[in-house]
């Protein structure tokens, strides 16, 4: 038996597609837009074209593609954020999404923003004060923390947003690029990190274009093009072929 196979599936995605319909405009059709009529023909962009993988206990995984290869259309589609088409996705809990998208409210401080973020993660106010100061040193915002998130650049923003995520283990957790964000000694922990919430029975996605971030953080990868699979396996191994397909330096 391998590895794998002696592991709990968390994620089963099987044969997943997801097909976007288009206004010649690009702008996607929503149901206040489909009443309208429209001078002009629609489009579809199939986003997926039959995605399937299996994600298993523990494993930290690597979402790699150009842009528009359908990375994010998957990870929506893993969190249920989306509506596929056809298939199904079978999750052993709801997945945690940590990504550009995440909500935080300009207007008020980061200490109620780490509030409110975790709550909606599902924690009591007892276990964010126990949490509140890690949280906000792994950020390191401790000398911003009091000042409306307005004045934060954006990537203390992200580099917030991570840290509340990180504070709770995660059974399925998917992040979009959070590491791009903060200086080398923030990348280093977050990596860390997400080891650490892959080996307590979790299962990471990390979606980023640094094929070092990948290398260093998953030990498995999957490559996405043109909402098909291209690769699925080790994450050097498949770093490498990406980057020498796309003609960029694996430590980009």
């Amino acid at each position: 038996m391998s590895k794998t196979e002696s592991r709990r599936p968390v994620v089963v995605v099987d044969n997943v597609k997801v097909t976007f319909r288009l206004f010649a405009s690009g702008k996607r059709i929503s149901p206040s837009t489909a009443r309208v009529k429209h001078k002009g023909r629609l489009r579809e962009v199939e986003a997926l074209k039959g995605i399937s993988l299996v994600a298993y206990e523990g494993e930290t995984i690597g979402v790699i593609g150009t842009n528009g290869s359908g990375k994010s259309t998957l990870m929506n589609a893993i969190a249920g954020l989306i509506a596929i088409d056809s298939g199904a996705v079978y999750a052993s809990s709801r997945p945690s999404f940590l990504g550009v998208g995440a909500a935080m409210i300009r207007e008020l401080t980061g200490e109620k923003n780490v509030i409110l973020g975790g709550l909606a993660l599902g924690m009591s106010r007892t276990e964010i004060r126990e949490k509140y100061d890690a949280i906000v040193d792994f950020a390191g915002l401790r000398d911003f923390i009091d000042l409306p998130m307005k004045t934060y650049s954006s990537g203390m923003v992200e580099r917030l947003k991570f840290a509340i995520a990180a504070a709770r283990e995660h059974d399925i957790l998917i992040i979009d690029e959070a590491l791009a964000v903060g200086d080398q000694d923030f990348r280093r922990r977050s990596e860390a990190r997400m080891r650490e919430l892959a080996r307590n029975a979790g299962s990471v996605f990390l979606v980023s274009h640094s094929m070092k971030s990948i290398m260093d953080t998953c030990d498995r990868a999957i490559w996405l093009d043109a909402g098909l699979m291209k690769m699925d396996g080790k994450a050097v191994d498949v770093c490498r072929a990406y980057s020498e397909y796309v003609g960029a330096p694996l430590d980009d």
